[in-house]
């Protein structure tokens, strides 16, 4: 067959992606970026389109040609300044079911979300909901998947999510999070084979929940003794600083990082993610795995623990890191101007060039360190920062050379920040 697969370098989307290449099946991937994943793909037709900018079923007609089916696993969990809920889970996927219908596509599968159908208490429940309403008011054969939260040993979101709060030896209790149905990424693959399939039925809304429910700090438990360490001690927060950390959140996602512990999680935590699956094993006959068999089936080695770990530590990096460069750029400006007046005129430099020679450097830190904070700038800046620290190393040891003799050590020290740059470098990618 050949499909067309929205969303194709995500969790869901980039799994689905491999299944069907290596089953024979031609991919019209559709993207909005990742090189990385299209680089691993060499045999899909990668189409690059936003869904922010799709406004009619027309800019759908070219990538149509051809396909047999359409699986749509486009999917955000907020708004931000990169993603659109809307755009993503209704206007974009409705004018793609309108396109559908007039080339007579043959099948569509829908991504959803468990329990949108019951509840909506945020942005991304209800444009999941008005998603599901366009597809069912077209003429075709349509199929909806309501998948609770999806892991795998592939670690994205909710998966990367549980693995680095797992690293936490002192673990808040979720109080009011609802219960989940852990479901594995293998059988949400292997549902969407089963319907590509020509004798599959259609026009059916499935749930795709795991077998168990459990509470958010089992689940947590469930992966940290997967790791193989001790069960953490479970602590209660006061709920203003659990609201604080979902501003925090907000705030990281507003910068364009992929945050899951933002305001709008936390809403859609409180209705929980729980459904009943026996439709789904009926009409399929896939049994879902409890997420303790699925991890207990493939152990832990020590690249999930450093994974996990350095999860975790990810933010304070990134925090550490941008904060380095605009501090040293407004001691620089403040309370520093004349240190550093004074180690330039040492150096043999003189005239107007010394005081701007300072704004420069101090100038050029600030914008670093502001680019470092931003997801979209950040991968430039911290390429630029490491050019720049070099650059200050070469400056110091001409111009001042006995700061490498400094007991506090400023020339030895800046290889330390150097490092740093380079691990923020080596993990800025979230897929």
């Amino acid at each position: 067959m050949k499909v067309l697969l929205i969303g194709a370098t995500g969790l869901i989307g980039s799994s689905i992606l491999a299944k069907l290449l290596s089953t024979g099946h031609s991919v019209v991937a559709v993207s909005r970026g990742r090189a990385n994943v299209r680089r691993q793909f060499p045999q899909a037709q990668w189409v690059s389109l936003d869904l922010r900018i799709v406004d009619s079923a027309a800019q759908w007609a070219p990538h149509l040609e051809g396909v047999d089916a359409v699986v749509n696993c486009a999917g955000v969990l907020g708004g931000s300044a990169s993603d659109s809920t809307d755009a993503a889970h209704a206007k974009g996927p409705s004018t793609l079911f309108a396109a559908c219908e007039r080339v007579g596509v043959e099948c569509v599968i829908h991504f959803s979300a468990v329990g949108v159908d019951r509840q909506r208490p945020s942005e991304f429940s209800r444009s999941k909901a008005e998603g599901d309403a366009a597809l069912k008011a077209i003429d075709l054969d349509w199929v909806i998947l309501r998948p609770s939260v999806v892991v795998g040993r592939r670690a994205y979101g909710g998966s990367a999510l549980f693995r680095g709060l797992a690293t936490l030896p002192i673990l808040p209790r979720f109080r009011n999070a609802g219960e989940l149905q852990i479901v594995q990424l293998d059988d949400v693959v292997a549902t969407v084979l089963f319907f590509l399939a020509p004798s599959a039925p259609s026009r059916v809304e499935l749930e795709i929940v795991g077998p168990e429910r459990l509470t958010f700090n089992e689940v947590v438990a469930t992966y940290r003794k997967w790791l193989g360490w001790r069960p953490a001690q479970r602590v209660d927060l006061p709920d203003w600083l659990f609201d604080a950390m979902y501003r925090v959140g907000d705030f990281l996602a507003w910068l364009g990082w992929r945050t899951p512990i933002r305001d709008i999680a936390k809403r859609e935590m409180v209705r929980g993610a729980i459904g009943d699956p026996t439709q789904w094993t009926n009409l399929t006959g896939i049994k879902p795995q409890s997420l303790e068999s699925a991890l207990t089936a493939e152990p832990a080695d020590v690249r999930e623990k450093w994974f996990a770990r350095i999860y975790a530590l990810k933010p304070l990096i990134f925090a550490v890191t941008s904060l380095f460069w605009i501090s040293t750029a407004l001691v620089s400006f403040g309370p520093g101007w004349d240190i550093g007046l004074n180690l330039l005129y040492e150096g043999g430099m003189a005239g107007p060039i010394v005081p701007l020679t300072v704004i420069a450097g101090a100038s050029s830190d600030l914008i670093i360190g502001v680019a470092i904070a931003f997801r979209r700038t950040s991968k430039v800046a911290l390429v630029a920062a490491l050019i720049l620290s070099f650059v200050y190393l070469i400056l110091g040891t001409i111009l001042v050379p006995r700061l490498w003799r400094e007991p506090l050590g400023p020339m030895l020290k800046i290889w330390s920040v150097m490092v740093l740059n380079v691990v923020s470098l080596a993990i800025v990618d979230d897929r």
